[in-house]
Parts: C-alpha cells; sequence; structure tokens
C-alpha cells in the first residue's frame, strides 16, 4: 500500500529540522497502511484521519521540541540546502567497496563541507575542529569522525558521488539564477581553464612537467548567475581546446574564448550546431576581406568586415564566412581584433561579450583565495578529486543562497559571516541580512494546527 500522507508530513519535518532518525521510534504506533487506518474506525476513513492527524500533531510537537534549538544553528541551515534522502540516493549509486562500521559518506561530506566554509588547512586540524563540536553532530545525523577513517573514505570511495551531488545543486540554482546583464536572450558561456599546481613528489599521479605536478580545472560559467554549469578536471597535460570539444553547448548560446581555444575545425563545427562564438584573431591569420561595414568611431570601434580565411589548411578546416571587430580601449588604448560567426549583434555588444569573458577569470580567482582547492588533505586522485567537487558545491550552496536572500552582499562577505557564525543559533537569512540577534525561543506549539 502507498505510505500515508501524514507519514510523508512527519519525514519532510524531520528532514528539514534533521533528526528524521529520531522519527523512527514515534512512527511506529502509528498505523503503517491504509488498511491499518481503516482499522481504526470500520473503515470510516474521516475519524482514523483525525486520529492519525493528532498523533502527527503529537510526534512533530515533541520532535520539534527537543531538536527545534538545534535547528537553529547557522550550519544546521546550511545543510538543509542538501536533502538527506537525495543525499543517500547518491551515495548508494556511487557506493564501492565494504562500508565502515562508525564512519558515512554524510559524515564525510558534513566533516569536508565544514572544513571548506571554516577555511581548515590540514587533515589534523580538520578533524579537531569538528570534533570540538561532537555534541551537535547528532543532530546533523553523523558521528564524529576519525581521522583514520576520514583518510581512508577520501582515499577509496569514489569521488562520482560528489560530482553527481554537484549537478543536483546545478539544477536547482539555474532555477533561480538571474538573468545576464546583456540585451539578448541568448545563453552566453565563458569558457577557460585554470592549473592547480601539485607537488610531483607527493602526487605522483598528477604528471604535469619534469618536476610539477597539476590538474587542470575546465569551466563552462554561465553568465546567468556565474554558475559554472560545465565542469571538468582533468591532468594538468591536457590541453583546453581538446576539453573544449566535447561540450555541448546548448543551440542559440554564445561562447566566449580566449586564443587558447583556437581551432578552425572547431569553429566550423560550432557553427554547423548553431552555437555562436567569440574569441580574438591570431595575429598571424591569412584571410580576405569580402565585405566592409561602417562603424561607430567614438564607441572605440575601427573596423567591422566579413572576412575568409586563405591558408592552405585554415581554408579546408574552416570553409565559412565570419565576422572580425576590431576595438581600441579607450582606457588602455590596446588595440583588439575580434571574431565571430555572430552577425546580428552590434559590434560593439561583440567587444563587450569578450570583455565579459574576464569573470571566468575572476570565478577561478575568487574559489582558489576563498576555497581550499590549493592545499589538499589527501594525497590520491580521488582525495583530490573530492576535495575540488566539494569545494564546487560549497560555491553552489552560497549561490543559491545569494539569489534566494536577493541580497547586495558579495560572496565574499556571505563566506567572512558564515566561517564567523557557523556555529552560533542565528536565523540564516536574518545574518545575512544582518538583522540584530534576537533571544527568542523556538515556538513548539507552530505545529498544533495540523
Amino acid at each position: 500500500m502507498d505510505m500515508p500522507l501524514y507519514f510523508k508530513y512527519l519525514q519532510k519535518i524531520a528532514d528539514f529540522c534533521g533528526f528524521w532518525g529520531d522519527c523512527l521510534p514515534f512512527i511506529k504506533r502509528l498505523p503503517s497502511t491504509i488498511d491499518g487506518m481503516r482499522a481504526l474506525s470500520g473503515n470510516f476513513m474521516p475519524s482514523a484521519l483525525f486520529y492519525c492527524g493528532t498523533e502527527f500533531a503529537c510526534v512533530s510537537k515533541q520532535l520539534i521540541s527537543i531538536h527545534g534549538t538545534h535547528a537553529l544553528i547557522v550550519r544546521s541551515q546550511i545543510l538543509k540546502l542538501v536533502p538527506r534522502h537525495e543525499f543517500e540516493t547518491l551515495a548508494k549509486q556511487h557506493h564501492s567497496g565494504r562500508s565502515f562500521r562508525t564512519a558515512s559518506r554524510w559524515a564525510q561530506f558534513v566533516t569536508l563541507m565544514m572544513g571548506q566554509l571554516s577555511g581548515r588547512n590540514s587533515l589534523r586540524d580538520l578533524v579537531e575542529n569538528i570534533s570540538a563540536q561532537s555534541h551537535r553532530l547528532y543532530h546533523l545525523g553523523c558521528r564524529r569522525i576519525s581521522r583514520s577513517n576520514l583518510s581512508r573514505i577520501n582515499e577509496d570511495k569514489p569521488y562520482a558521488l560528489y560530482e553527481a551531488l554537484f549537478g543536483r545543486l546545478l539544477s536547482r540554482c539555474q532555477g533561480i539564477a538571474p538573468n545576464h546583464s546583456f540585451q539578448f536572450n541568448n545563453p552566453l558561456y565563458s569558457l577557460d581553464a585554470s592549473t592547480i599546481d601539485l607537488c610531483l613528489s607527493v602526487f605522483p599521479w598528477a604528471d604535469f612537467r619534469t618536476t610539477k605536478g597539476a590538474v587542470k580545472l575546465h569551466v563552462g560559467l554561465n553568465h546567468e548567475g556565474y554558475l559554472p554549469e560545465f565542469v571538468t578536471v582533468t591532468e594538468g597535460k591536457d590541453h583546453d581546446v581538446t576539453v573544449g570539444r566535447t561540450l555541448e553547448f546548448p543551440k542559440g548560446s554564445i561562447v566566449a574564448v580566449d586564443k587558447g581555444y583556437n581551432d578552425y575545425g572547431w569553429y566550423n563545427q560550432l557553427t554547423t550546431k548553431g552555437i555562436f562564438f567569440v574569441t580574438r584573431l591570431k595575429r598571424n591569420a591569412k584571410y580576405r576581406v569580402v565585405k566592409r561595414h561602417s562603424v561607430i568611431s567614438s564607441k572605440g570601434l575601427t573596423s567591422d568586415q566579413i572576412i575568409e580565411f586563405t591558408g592552405a589548411v585554415t581554408a579546408k578546416k574552416c570553409p565559412i564566412s565570419l565576422r572580425r571587430i576590431g576595438y581600441r580601449d579607450p582606457v588602455t588604448g590596446k588595440h583588439y581584433f575580434f571574431l565571430t560567426n555572430n552577425f546580428k549583434l552590434a559590434a560593439k555588444t561583440i567587444a563587450d561579450i569578450y570583455k565579459a569573458r574576464w569573470q571566468v577569470e575572476l570565478f577561478f580567482k575568487w574559489i582558489k583565495q576563498n576555497l581550499k582547492i590549493k592545499s589538499f588533505i589527501g594525497t590520491s586522485k580521488n582525495a583530490v578529486m573530492t576535495q575540488i567537487w566539494i569545494a564546487l558545491c560549497v560555491y553552489l550552496l552560497l549561490a543559491f543562497l545569494k539569489f534566494q536572500s536577493r541580497l547586495k552582499k558579495s560572496m565574499q562577505q556571505m563566506l567572512r559571516l558564515l566561517q564567523l557564525n557557523l556555529f552560533e543559533k542565528r536565523d540564516l537569512m536574518g545574518l545575512l541580512r544582518g538583522d540584530p540577534p534576537r533571544d527568542e525561543q523556538i515556538n513548539i506549539n507552530q505545529l498544533v494546527l495540523l
């Protein structure tokens, strides 16, 4: 039989407050099937529903009275953004090997996420910081995890769990993300990659150069909310454009890339798929001008031309006509030449699109300065990838809070507030808004009407 409606309500409240495991002793006294409800009153369902509703209100009141104050801790409110049942479903899908008796993937996630938010620098520092709050871990649905267990989980349990969790959180953020600042409706992406340096003697699997190891983080940043919509982590040797060719951008989108992605064959493929690109033209490119358009020099524009490539190899790879736009920066005086397959947008808009590409550079700068992806608490490839993907999940949680609260605070300001108040009993949104703390007790009668 189907699960009764009140049971589903009870699970939602327990998930919200973070104590679903404690519901089990209470719900055992409730009928578990519709037949059991009918048996309460001789098939008279209204009275059975009234009985179960009364029991539900009583159970909810007891749970709230026991755990309500812990649900007000800032850390608990952040974790509510990751539904426990969804996490456990993903954990089962991405499980391998034997499970530990005193540890879990949820405990791993809670510990590493707190390490990202609180700025812990080492495995010992992280575990000791969490152990100091061990009396509150129970209300987060996990136990204190030892340093050896955390190290083994980071090394053995697949990081694909957090890659999948990143996808779930991304879909939630996309639903409330603001639009980009341009007037056109096309999705706008900035594509780039950043190298994360590693010591080759400590990370021998991350071969990059003779005496240097590295992994490379490839990001396609959606300008709607500046969300990292396309993310790939590869070895440091992998070239940027090699990964760029594998990304499937939506039809009609505009992709801004630098000269590191110069591949005329790829430009032709993007055009065939109905995807627009904006990049810079190489100085040694050979082409002929097919048509010239007038430009407004007061906006910094110097040329707007339709060109075709004339090089023997280039002409075969990219036999289509493209648009070449010249622009001189009024501040630096530097002269830029942009290449695009979009013939409809204004020339100044094309220049502004490439200028907006700098947002992906700011994204890399932000996560390297504010999250822990430059120093790692594990040396295996799985441990490094786990830490990177959890850091990206934390970025999405902060972005979701920013979108939901609609505050003008930067994400760095939000992160600093959370670091200082992570274990305080404060309303999360009130904290971000700057409301003064209030010494109010939770109203345990708020569910009586249910």
